[in-house]
């Protein structure tokens, strides 16, 4: 199934956090908290200004990115579970660091 989201809205999926602590401590599942993290899978055309123009959005698909807590509406697409939510949702985009190059 594919799906296209309208305006300014995304489609996200959250980004599993760690099992363990840096120490190897194992979390339990009931202890953890959903992943504020996610992979964006579909993003709409944009949203429009005062003066109807169409304004795209900052991300794209296949962006990592940072989102709050309680953020977006969780739903089901083909039996994976996925977030919708405005871009102004999104708190950040995750980049790469750059590659340190060592002195010869």
């Amino acid at each position: 199934m594919s799906f296209r989201p309208l305006h300014d809205r995304i489609l996200v999926k959250r980004i599993d956090a760690e099992e363990k602590t840096k120490w190897g401590i194992i979390i339990p599942d009931t202890a953890k908290e959903k992943p504020q993290e996610g992979e964006v899978i579909a993003v709409g055309p944009g949203a429009r200004d005062e003066a109807g123009k169409l304004v795209p959005l900052d991300v794209k698909v296949g962006d990592r990115i940072l989102f709050g807590k309680w953020s977006g509406t969780e739903i089901k697409l083909d039996g994976e579970e996925l977030l919708i939510m405005k871009e102004s949702d999104v708190m950040g985009v995750v980049e790469a660091a750059a590659p340190v190059k060592k002195a010869a």
